[in-house]
């Protein structure tokens, strides 16, 4: 059992969710990434498929959508969508082939192939299609959602593409196509045309109650947005929070079970397995479960099967470190009403765990939440932080990388937390917050309240205590405890 599953051999990246209804299972198609040395293989890719009931236990069933030759468009099998009509399930696919634009050949196509059983595919060449290139730049075509619209009674497919005119970083929409068949495609004028973004990846749409959601990822950001309407013609408006996780999940995509919707994305990894490197492209599947507020806009939380995977409670008293505790079993209150005080465990933290605690602060703290992986001598340690004058859930770490090379990493030129690792959430003194973090090897994931995800790898410091801390201002944690 893994809570954050990766490929035994390989990275995954870009998921493409299917929910089957009659073994009631998640089928999970997805990109991998071979990369050995930092050399990313970004262009003979094909699709795997592992499945899973539960998002911890997986059976793969390796690859199942095979890369063609250098001479195919479809050189490399990439980012799409699978629709079940009747009895044969049919993939709509980026045929991508990085060697055609040298041949002054497109990039990128639409491709389909079609299945009896989601494991034996057979291609459809003659139903590829390319971008309409009077319309839209023809080396970014990709990513087809297809669904059925029911209203319409036609099959629509929204494509990431970009338009040829306006801004250069700003081109980014999602081209529109209309079928009656899923063989004869018709352009229409484009779904989405924000004039926002690069471009727009990984599209996935969907209704719940009265609101259509449209996702979709910004390369740029390595981030995950969504936009709401009550039509599904738009228009499509952002929430003030329009994001699921920080910058570290990318081209995430939702499968429903007919009572649940959750999102698949993946966390990449860092060059080096360094804290403070650049992102790397694939790494391991992290699921979110969506829920709906009563405004229409989305949250998400952690799925029930892995919050309940960590059930079996490790005692392990809390001892005041610094300045002024009251401890009775699991609560404790922190009197630090001009001071940074914290408490922390007697054993160290086991490799894979959850810790939970529900959290409640006065109007004066300035900051509170949960450390990990503290060092012996209290100096190295990562930071869960709540920060209630700025409404924001906040990933830290501390020693911090210097942005001064002269002065050493304990000095005052420390920079500010790892830019991206932030979730806003309106945090109201005297209201109680419940904390969820789940720590499997050299990720974590904090969930806040049901309401936010935090996702960070944690490469620097791979093992210490863990413990609570608040700085100036009193605060309340009830429930602390950690579960393997």
């Amino acid at each position: 059992m893994k809570l954050f599953y990766k490929p035994k051999n390989g990275y995954i990246g870009d998921v493409i969710p299917y929910y089957d209804e009659n073994e009631k299972r998640f089928k999970l198609f997805y990109l991998i990434d071979w990369r050995k040395d930092s050399e990313a293989h970004f262009s003979n890719w094909s699709w795997y498929l592992s499945e899973t009931s539960d998002f911890l236990n997986f059976y793969e069933h390796g690859e199942v959508i095979k890369g063609g030759t250098e001479n195919d468009q479809d050189y490399g099998i990439w980012t799409g969508s699978i629709i079940k009509v009747k009895d044969t399930y049919h993939a709509f696919y980026c045929g991508g082939n990085i060697l055609f634009p040298k041949q002054n050949k497109p990039e990128q196509a639409i491709c389909h192939a079609v299945s009896s059983d989601l494991l034996n595919w057979k291609k459809i060449p003659e139903h590829t299609f390319y971008a309409r290139e009077n319309i839209y730049e023809k080396n970014d075509f990709r990513d087809p959602f297809l669904f059925w619209n029911e209203q319409d009674k036609e099959y629509w497919m929204l494509v990431t593409a970009r338009v040829k005119e306006g801004p250069p970083k700003r081109r980014g929409c999602l081209a529109l196509y209309k079928s009656k068949d899923l063989e004869n495609w018709k352009i229409c004028e484009p779904f989405w045309k924000p004039n926002l973004y690069y471009v727009h990846e990984c599209p996935d749409l969907f209704k719940i109650d009265n609101w259509w959601y449209l996702i979709f990822s910004e390369n740029n950001e390595t981030t995950t947005h969504y936009r709401i309407s009550k039509s599904i013609l738009g228009p499509w408006k952002s929430a003030t929070n329009d994001t699921f996780d920080a910058n570290s999940f990318y081209a995430a995509k939702t499968a429903y079970d007919g009572a649940r919707r959750y999102l698949f994305g993946w966390i990449p990894r860092k060059t080096g397995k360094n804290d403070y490197n650049n992102w790397e492209w694939g790494g391991n599947l992290i699921v979110h479960e969506i829920t709906q507020n009563t405004d229409g806009t989305l949250s998400v939380k952690v799925p029930h099967t892995i919050d309940n995977a960590l059930s079996n409670e490790v005692k392990d008293d809390l001892i005041p470190i610094m300045g002024n505790w009251k401890i009775k079993g699991n609560s404790l209150t922190a009197e630090a009403s001009d001071s940074f005080t914290f408490a922390l465990t007697e054993k160290k933290m086991p490799e894979c765990c959850k810790i939970s605690a529900k959290i409640k602060f006065d109007k004066y703290v300035r900051d509170l939440g949960i450390m990990l992986r503290v060092s012996d001598d209290h100096e190295n340690a990562y930071y869960i932080r709540l920060e209630p004058r700025r409404n924001r859930l906040v990933f830290d770490m501390f020693p911090r990388k210097t942005l001064y090379p002269r002065y050493t990493v304990t000095s005052i030129a420390d920079s500010s937390f790892i830019p991206g690792h932030e979730r806003p959430i309106d945090l109201i003194p005297g209201k109680t917050y419940q904390i969820k973090i789940f720590v499997e090897d050299d990720i974590c994931v904090t969930y806040l309240d049901d309401k936010v995800a935090l996702t960070s790898r944690i490469y620097n410091f791979n093992s210490g205590k863990w413990g609570v801390f608040a700085n100036e201002g009193n605060a309340i944690f009830n429930d602390v405890k950690i579960f393997i």
